[in-house]
């Protein structure tokens, strides 16, 4: 492929702010400025550096996000920041999505990628992906409760009791709870309807994917093979 091409398909302009780039001697390869946009480079295991700032080639991106709050899932928010803007520009610009979404005040684990169909895989109610948080609630929790949310509640809107796949105390405020479905508040509503209230809630896994505990608030990193692993472990589809 050649250099203009791969910097314009890893995000980093339209194909003349590229071609613009290369011209000024702000990329390198191999430790020497490249100035010839139509250089043919074979992309696998590719690294380049943009204004000495490396970056690797990636035919698709995978990333994940640790979420803080105050932040929504859109490109184009409306009271308050958007989770893009904790991006590098190349990556947002590639067209990433969130796969998901978490509500401004909800922290933790967001996947992020331009593959359509990883998209898709990881927020088809079909695929029954676990998904497991963290929830601080405003009362003390007890086992009435957490039976309750095991066995079924009823939210408003919905014709069938919802189950979590798992419920169990931390402490007596601090809920471990993983659920199958991604319904709107789904995780606060169904506390609601148990008898409690959710005062914070944190993502810590999808699948058998957690997030990093050195992951700061905000911080992002791609996804390693081992870590796509561990998402594909999960996104079986469950028989009928």
């Amino acid at each position: 492929m050649d250099l203009e091409s791969i910097l314009f398909t890893q995000g980093f302009g339209s194909r003349r702010q590229c071609r613009a780039l290369i011209a000024q001697g702000r990329v390198a390869v191999a430790g020497g400025v490249c100035l010839d946009a139509d250089a043919d480079f074979a992309v696998e295991d590719f690294t380049f550096e943009v204004d000495r700032a490396p970056w690797r080639y990636r035919e698709r991106a995978y990333a994940m996000l640790n979420k803080p709050a105050g932040y929504e899932c859109s490109r184009e928010p409306q009271h308050h920041h958007s989770v893009f803007s904790l991006l590098p520009p190349q990556l947002a610009a590639r067209g990433v999505q969130c796969v998901g979404r978490l509500d401004e005040d909800t922290t933790g684990l967001l996947l992020l990628s331009d593959d359509g169909q990883f998209v898709h895989t990881y927020t088809s109610p079909k695929r029954k992906v676990p998904k497991t948080y963290l929830a601080t609630t405003r009362h003390p929790l007890d086992e009435l409760q957490l039976q309750a949310l095991r066995d079924g509640v009823l939210l408003h809107g919905e014709k069938t009791p919802i189950a979590a796949a798992a419920a169990a105390m931390r402490d007596e405020r601090q809920l471990e709870i993983t659920v199958n479905e991604g319904k709107y508040h789904q995780v606060k509503r169904m506390i609601a309807a148990a008898g409690n209230r959710c005062e914070a809630l944190h993502r810590e896994r999808i699948g058998s994917l957690a997030l990093p505990p050195d992951l700061a608030p905000g911080a992002w990193q791609w996804l390693d093979e081992a870590q796509l692993q561990a998402l594909r472990g999960a996104s079986s589809p469950t028989p009928a």
